[in-house]
């Protein structure tokens, strides 16, 4: 199992539009993210910045690319566009990988 983190921003004004949407989350994306093995997904904020926290029981890599693959994907990624901004790896098209500084098992 790999752990994956993210991180983005949320435009000024929109933190309750983003929580309200990801309470509603589509059911095919929540099976997109199953089926490319990502577990345990957390999301917190602070103001407007967003810290993205998964893990992945199949591989980072496989994730990323299994989502990259979706329409699903594409489709919430258009759909979160307007309340937030998050960079993308052009090489892998999911979002540039955080490094780990420290660990405590």
């Amino acid at each position: 199992m790999e752990r994956f983190a993210w991180k983005a921003v949320v435009k000024d004004g929109m933190l309750s539009e983003y929580k309200k949407r990801h309470d509603n989350i589509w059911p095919e994306l929540k099976q997109v993210l199953k089926d490319a093995g990502i577990s345990n997904y957390t999301i917190w904020n602070t103001g407007n910045e967003l810290f993205g926290y998964f893990e992945c029981d199949k591989g980072v890599a496989y994730a990323e690319k299994y989502q990259a693959a979706s329409s699903v994907v594409d489709k919430w990624n258009a759909y979160m566009k307007d309340v937030m901004v998050m960079e993308m790896d052009p090489e892998t098209g999911a979002q540039p990988k955080m490094q780990q500084v420290f660990y405590l098992a």
